[in-house]
């Protein structure tokens, strides 16, 4: 049992991480798209930005 046990905790482990690092060039490219100064970084930061939100369900 405490083998499963361990399986559970390194998965659920590394799933938050992920899910983290995810989350944090999310923030990250959210903040350039519209902290940065120039009009062509801010429009590659949408376009980058639009790539990682993308929803798999298209309308």
């Amino acid at each position: 049992m405490s083998v499963l046990q361990s399986v559970f905790q390194n998965a659920a482990t590394l799933t938050a991480a992920t899910g983290l690092t995810y989350a944090g060039a999310v923030v990250t490219v959210a903040a350039s798209s519209v902290l940065s100064r120039s009009p062509e970084r801010r429009r590659d930061a949408r376009a980058t930005l639009a790539i990682l939100v993308r929803r798999s369900g298209r309308r």
